[in-house]
């Protein structure tokens, strides 16, 4: 890792949408200065002749080891072809302009470790281990004729399954102890899973407490799987930090989600990824059907959020061969969410769910130096971000320059 400088850069300032025409000066992966004609004898200089800079991106809602739709054959897959495959998907992120994941169920503390090691391996990776899931629920992929059940915390897999406080409470502490960023739980029923409704609501509140009060003692949050607004309002009220999905969400939603100052992670291109590609993918024609109970409902879900003023973060939960349509989130959310505000949810709003406000999704000096350079500026057009072959010019994780196109 060396000294470098971006010269005559277009920085945005994703917090204002103002830019800022600067140099950028990167010490020991973080960014040391930012000012005018900056110079260092033993640094590294790329003139990026007023291309525009901006944060590296984030995506709230992964699943890294997915390299299959089917959970249930991923759950039998060797581990060790598991973390190949994983490692392949996190390279083809990083790729795209993503500097920092966060895992919704299946990464754990070795990928997490080999990419601190490796950093242009992938993005910086938030992980839970496995979702927790009651007998039944979104993490049990099981299907009805199926009963046997074999399961262990270093298997690959979506989920693990506990049911009643001692289960709950061991498989939270066991995730804790693993290493884990971040706790999830399938808090409704979902598409991918084959016995479950989505329109269940999964877990007693009293294991939805105990759980989030495991993960409040070890100071890290709490994401809930969640599609209905029965669903959703009993999962806030339990204290959980962000709602993955919400697509059935209702106005005490609404207030929730801003009196408990929680975070909304919408996936809306899992949905047409799923219906385009999902039995190709490895789903049951039956599995994607489910998909049309929720498609409509998310982009009027996010729109009613972000017009209540609701923290909305950037999120995907892609599958097997959807992986690299990442970028395509932003192409659905523009259809109602401003360029800016697109930004903040993929930098800044990212930053603070993932209580990493003071380190990543902002250009700032003493911040990690993870940025992406682009020939086009995103304020103008929202959709060069989903085009990197042509406008994403250099991904920089850390002060690393991971991809120079």
């Amino acid at each position: 890792m060396s000294s470098l400088i971006l010269k005559n850069a277009n920085i945005i300032d994703v917090i204002t949408g103002i830019i800022h025409y600067q140099d950028i000066k990167i010490d020991n992966g973080l960014i040391d200065e930012i000012g005018n004609k900056l110079s260092n004898s033993s640094s590294k200089v790329i003139d990026l002749n007023g291309q525009f800079v901006m944060p590296g991106l984030c995506d709230a809602h992964v699943h890294v080891t997915a390299f299959t739709a089917d959970f249930s054959k991923l759950k039998n897959t060797s581990s060790f072809y598991v973390g190949i495959k994983s490692l392949e998907i996190l390279n083809g992120m990083l790729s795209r302009g993503f500097t920092t994941v966060r895992d919704a169920g299946g990464a754990d503390w070795g990928l997490s470790k080999h990419i601190s090691e490796n950093p242009t391996s992938g993005p910086r990776l938030l992980f839970c281990g496995h979702a927790l899931s009651q007998t039944g629920g979104h993490g049990d992929m099981r299907g009805p004729g199926e009963n046997s059940l074999h399961q262990c915390f270093c298997c690959a897999g979506l989920g693990h399954i506990c049911d009643g406080l001692p289960e709950v409470l061991r498989a939270s502490r066991e995730e804790i102890r693993r290493g884990a960023t971040h706790l999830k739980i399938m808090a409704s029923g979902g598409v991918s899973s084959p016995t479950d409704r989505i329109t269940s609501t999964q877990f007693s509140e009293e294991e939805l407490l105990a759980i989030v009060n495991e993960a409040e003692a070890a100071n890290i949050p709490v994401m809930a799987h969640a599609y209905t607004a029965r669903a959703i309002n009993r999962a806030l009220k339990c204290g959980v930090n962000s709602i993955e999905h919400g697509n059935l969400l209702d106005k005490e939603s609404i207030r929730l989600l801003k009196n408990n100052k929680a975070f909304l992670v919408p996936t809306l291109i899992i949905y047409q990824a799923l219906i385009e590609q999902g039995v190709e993918a490895g789903l049951s024609k039956e599995m994607v059907q489910k998909t049309y109970e929720v498609l409509d409902a998310g982009i009027e879900a996010l729109s009613f959020a972000d017009k209540n003023d609701v923290q909305i973060v950037y999120g995907t939960d892609l599958l097997g061969i959807m992986h690299p349509r990442q970028l395509e989130e932003f192409n659905l959310r523009s259809k109602v969410i401003s360029p800016l505000k697109l930004l903040q949810q993929a930098t800044v709003n990212a930053s603070k769910l993932f209580n990493m406000e003071d380190k990543i999704g902002q250009i700032k000096e003493g911040f990690f130096a993870d940025l992406i350079v682009l020939n086009s500026n995103p304020l103008d057009d929202i959709k060069c971000l989903t085009k990197p072959e042509k406008h994403l010019k250099y991904v920089i994780k850390g002060g690393n320059i991971c991809f120079n196109n």
